[in-house]
C-alpha cells in the first residue's frame, strides 16, 4: 500500500516540477526578494545619519552583497521552472493559472537583465534607468509570484 502525497508534494507533481525544483524557487524567491526589498529601503526610503555619506544606512552594503550573491539561485531555479513547468504548461495549452505564470515570465527576464546590467553599467543615467527597470521588474515579479502560490493552493484546495 502506498502512502498518500502531501498536498505540496501532490502539487509540485501535477505542475510537473519535482518538490526539490519547487523548494528552490520558493526559497531563491524569498531569499532575493527579501534581500532585495531591504536594500530598497535603504537605498530609497532611508537618509544618511551624516551628510557626507556613501550610504543611507551602516548595513546597506552587506545587504547588496547578500542580494548579489543568491541572485544567481533563483536564475538557475528559473531555468528549472522554464524546463519542468512553463515551457511544458505552455505547450499543452492548459488554461490553469495561466495569467499568473505568463505574468510572471513577462517580467523574469527584464528583473534579470536589468540585474546584471545594473553591475556592468558605468554611466549614472544608466544605471539610475537600469534601477528603475530592475525595482519594478522585481517588484511585479514578486507580486505575481505571490498571486500564482495564491491561485495554486485554491487550485489544489478543490480538487
Amino acid at each position: 500500500m502506498s502512502a498518500r502525497p502531501a498536498p505540496a508534494e501532490a502539487a509540485a507533481r501535477r505542475s510537473g516540477m519535482a518538490a526539490l525544483e519547487a523548494v528552490l524557487t520558493h526559497v531563491s524567491t524569498i531569499l532575493v526578494g527579501g534581500t532585495g526589498l531591504v536594500y530598497a529601503v535603504m537605498r530609497y526610503l532611508l537618509h544618511p545619519p551624516d551628510e557626507f555619506a556613501v550610504v543611507n544606512h551602516p548595513a546597506q552594503p552587506a545587504i547588496q552583497h547578500l542580494h548579489l550573491l543568491v541572485a544567481p539561485l533563483l536564475v538557475f531555479a528559473l531555468g528549472l521552472v522554464w524546463h519542468a513547468h512553463a515551457q511544458p504548461s505552455l505547450r499543452s495549452g492548459l488554461p490553469a493559472r495561466r495569467r499568473s505564470g505568463l505574468a510572471l515570465l513577462g517580467t523574469a527576464a527584464p528583473m534579470v537583465v536589468s540585474g546584471y546590467l545594473l553591475q556592468i553599467t558605468a554611466s549614472e543615467s544608466w544605471r539610475a534607468a537600469w534601477g528603475t527597470v530592475h525595482t519594478l521588474a522585481s517588484l511585479l515579479w514578486l507580486a505575481g509570484f505571490v498571486v500564482h502560490r495564491i491561485a495554486a493552493r485554491q487550485r489544489a484546495a478543490r480538487g
